[in-house]
């Protein structure tokens, strides 16, 4: 069954849920959720009918998650990704006219189609890429805290991996420098059950993810991920201690994708209809637009326009992708090295 927020053994941070957020933040968000599902649900339904995308990791299920970290940090801010990063993209900012064109492989694309899903970057937005390799974005990211701290441009970087990645050697070599360091750093541990078909119970060995964070020194967050609110409080605390000098923090978020690892993968060879149900029954876009009409931040009929704009916007990102050039011959080698100087 899918999980529900507790607490760890050791000292916790304590957040206020929703704390601090106003009015046009809240619909920002549920605009960004909205726009990450119906990405990622015309990608699902492009793959299906054949197009050419190549390898691709659906975020569905996880909007909250993406939305919730990046609903708290500045936009000069950085974030580092992991395989599963559309959500992550389009949280930060990136336009989705540019991220569809580089799934078609286009000139137009964020990586002038040479990328492709997994390698999806645009630092403009601060987003340092999706990354293929797992654990291996965090290790960016603290490459990234360093940069601002010698910069002393009070910028900070949160730095998401997968319960998968989570007893990797680079995450925890990575936590340990940026704790020695006191770096600016947010380590956000998506734990979406499972490691490609491994159940996290079965390759962790601590109840919850969040605990190890006491090894580092750092204080460790468990969330419940379709939480959007709950995600943003436990992120603006960390930043605001980042920011303070005090060093990284660890959230949890306990989440779950609702199809297989990619898109060639039966979930059901490893989890059962029920558990899938369930999780779907807790729906993080759903739950967020349900609260924000009782608190009276936005009538249902808002909302659905914003999800109509969506609809449309993807509508243009699938035109533009399939309108662009393919890159000429002459680009075989270009932006493939570093410059030498």
């Amino acid at each position: 069954m899918p999980w529900t927020p507790q607490s760890p053994e050791g000292p916790m941070a304590i957040v206020e849920h929703g704390a601090s957020l106003s009015r046009d933040q809240m619909r920002w968000m549920y605009r960004r959720m909205s726009l990450i599902r119906e990405f990622e649900e015309r990608l699902k339904r492009l793959v299906e009918t054949g197009v050419p995308v190549g390898a691709v990791h659906y975020y569905i299920g996880q909007e909250a998650v993406a939305v919730g970290v990046c609903g708290a940090l500045a936009p000069d801010d950085y974030i580092a990704s992991t395989h599963r990063g559309h959500g992550h993209c389009i949280a930060k900012g990136v336009d989705v006219c540019r991220m569809m064109a580089e799934m078609y492989g286009k000139v137009t694309g964020t990586n002038r189609g040479k990328g492709g899903s997994m390698h999806i970057t645009d630092v403009r937005c601060g987003m340092l890429g999706v990354n293929p390799i797992v654990g291996i974005g965090v290790t960016h990211a603290v490459g990234a805290a360093l940069s601002a701290r010698l910069r002393r441009s009070g910028q900070l970087v949160a730095a998401f991996f997968g319960d998968g990645a989570a007893s990797s050697g680079a995450v925890h070599e990575a936590m340990n420098l940026a704790s020695i360091w006191r770096l600016p750093v947010i380590f956000v541990c998506e734990n979406n059950g499972y490691a490609q078909a491994t159940p996290v119970e079965y390759a962790v060995s601590v109840k919850d993810i969040a605990s190890r964070a006491a090894a580092y020194s750092m204080p460790g967050t468990v969330v419940d991920g379709q939480d959007v609110l709950a995600v943003w409080s436990a992120t603006h605390v960390a930043a605001l201690r980042a920011r303070a000098g005090e060093g990284p923090a660890l959230i949890e978020c306990k989440t779950y994708r609702y199809f297989g690892h990619h898109q060639g993968d039966d979930p059901h060879r490893y989890r059962i209809t029920a558990e899938e149900e369930a999780a779907r029954d807790r729906d993080c876009i759903r739950r967020f637009r349900e609260e924000l009409v009782s608190r009276g931040v936005a009538t249902s009929e808002e909302l659905t326009a914003m999800e109509t704009e969506n609809r449309c916007l993807l509508d243009d990102a699938v035109r533009f992708a399939e309108a662009s050039p393919l890159p000429d011959l002459a680009e075989l080698y270009t932006d493939v090295y570093v410059p030498e100087t």
